[in-house]
């Protein structure tokens, strides 16, 4: 999964840095600029933890001399001129998408990561700046405290992950989305147009614009985090704390948005079928909880009951846009068939 895109390298402030055999570097404005902002005397650029999705840069490890901060992770946005996806969405609109999740990610940390709390914990931000035609995140180095990552999850851990959601979701209830996306997620209809033409003619095809009214229609509109999958969060030793990370597609939205997409990510079908209910009540029951803190009980009733009502509909919505985008995904099976002859039902539609 990790290309190596930068070389170990300790970098003075005025010094270039060394490209690799990947003609990537931690360009010297970069460096200038972080040592700059967090008034380090020199940087040194270790491990790379992660390359961006079609090829659009890296994140690095960063050590950090003589500063409030020892260490930091640096998310370097490079946009590449010839973009690879990996399933062949090369399109303009594509291309246009992407740059744009990487601004609205700054925009997410500059402006509203520092509303999360130790029960919602996101990485803490430092700073950003623009380098060409790429930007840079400078964030905290999470690997001191949640350093370990999972593919798939335990029901009991899963639930430390629908724990966080619910807190993230109700600090958000009603907070404006200025600079962020209207709405959030990275599979929502209006900016998928590509995949949606690509779907095969159905039912679902013809549900696609029912199911995205229903969600963002509905009056209890929080921010979403948009990409809440499992490799999205980092765990403490053991996996009784969680932290989110990659906000490209944070926006407007129903959370149980994110609990869809989240249990598709790292709970087997089986497991889905069986214990269903007992993780929709775990996300539900901190729900309410963490929106009465700030509201009354009986709006946090309401909005349990809405979202509840939406969660056939929300999983049925990221099927649509699998089935345009890579049809013979694992994750249209049985249980996400269910779930759209569930959400065809509340929308008086014939069934598949």
């Amino acid at each position: 999964m990790d290309n190596v895109l930068f070389q170990n390298q300790t970098l003075p402030p005025n010094s270039l840095s060394n490209s690799n055999s990947d003609g990537m570097a931690v360009p010297s404005s970069v460096i200038e600029d972080i040592v700059r902002k967090t008034n380090a005397e020199n940087v040194s650029v270790g491990q790379t933890l992660q390359s961006l999705w079609s090829g659009y840069g890296g994140i690095v490890q960063l050590d950090l001399t003589h500063s409030k901060y020892t260490s930091a992770v640096l998310k370097l946005i490079n946009p590449p001129v010839n973009e690879h996806h990996p399933r062949g969405w090369n399109s303009d609109r594509s291309r246009t998408r992407k740059l744009r999740s990487y601004e609205v990610e700054t925009c997410w940390y500059e402006s509203y990561s520092a509303r999360c709390n130790a029960s919602c914990r996101v990485p803490y931000f430092m700073a950003t700046g623009e380098h060409g035609a790429g930007r840079w995140i400078l964030m905290e180095d999470l690997n001191h405290t949640f350093a370990e990552r999972a593919a798939g999850l335990s029901i009991n851990e899963a639930e430390v992950c629908l724990q966080w959601l619910a807190s993230f979701h109700a600090q958000f209830i009603g907070v404006k989305t200025d600079g962020l996306w209207p709405i959030g997620t990275y599979w929502q209809l209006e900016t998928r147009e590509d995949e949606f033409n690509a779907m095969p003619e159905g039912l679902l095809k013809t549900a696609a614009a029912k199911l995205h009214s229903a969600l963002n229609s509905c009056p209890y509109q929080s921010i979403v985090h948009g990409d809440a999958k499992v490799a999205n969060f980092c765990f403490n030793d053991t996996y009784s704390s969680v932290c989110a990370v990659d906000f490209q597609y944070v926006g407007g939205g129903v959370g149980i948005k994110d609990v869809a997409y989240f249990l598709g990510s790292c709970i087997e079908e089986r497991d889905l079928e069986q214990y269903e209910q007992r993780l929709l009540d775990s996300y539900f029951d901190a729900l309410k909880n963490a929106v009465q803190v700030s509201h009354s009980s009986a709006f946090a009733d309401s909005v349990v009951q809405a979202w509840a009502e939406l969660y056939a509909i929300a999983w049925t919505d990221f099927y649509r846009f699998l089935l345009g985008w890579s049809p013979g995904h694992n994750k249209i099976n049985r249980y996400t068939e269910q779930l759209a002859k569930r959400a065809f039902a509340q929308l008086n539609m014939d069934s598949v």
